[in-house]
């Protein structure tokens, strides 16, 4: 499958990408490239595209990552909504809902019922000693 992606080019802490269209199996770093279709700089936001090509190769089934969407649509060449590239923080609602229903419910006693238990452990049986008369003097 084709995909529509960056390729960093660029120093160190100066990055600045290329728009490429690659086989999804291959690393963008390898430079085997079937087509460049722009460029990119995020310092100066300055985009280079073509937008001829990019269409064709969409119409053709070419994917993109949602990074290059979301440039995209920024830039108004597609339209649509932008995708989430960042990775959620909290779970959904509806997790912890579902979490919630399968732990089991444990009762604990209340603590009359403790103080209760424990006095019934600490019993003993009552052992009557018979007091021995004192002797008489």
């Amino acid at each position: 499958m084709l995909m529509i992606r960056f390729q960093r080019i660029g120093r160190t802490n100066d990055p600045a990408f290329r728009i490429v269209l690659l086989e999804k199996s291959r690393a963008a770093k390898a430079g085997s490239i079937t087509e460049q279709l722009g460029t990119y700089n995020p310092r100066s936001k300055a985009l280079t595209i073509d937008e001829v090509r990019v269409k064709e190769w969409i119409a053709k089934g070419a994917q993109l990552t949602g990074s290059i969407h979301n440039l995209l649509i920024t830039k108004g060449i597609i339209e649509g909504k932008k995708i989430n590239v960042l990775g959620r923080k909290t779970p959904i609602e509806k997790e912890k809902t579902e979490e919630v229903k399968a732990v089991p419910v444990v009762e604990t006693p209340t603590e009359a019922e403790v103080v209760a238990e424990a006095l019934l452990v600490t019993e003993t049986p009552a052992v009557e000693v018979e007091e021995e008369a004192a002797p008489a003097a």
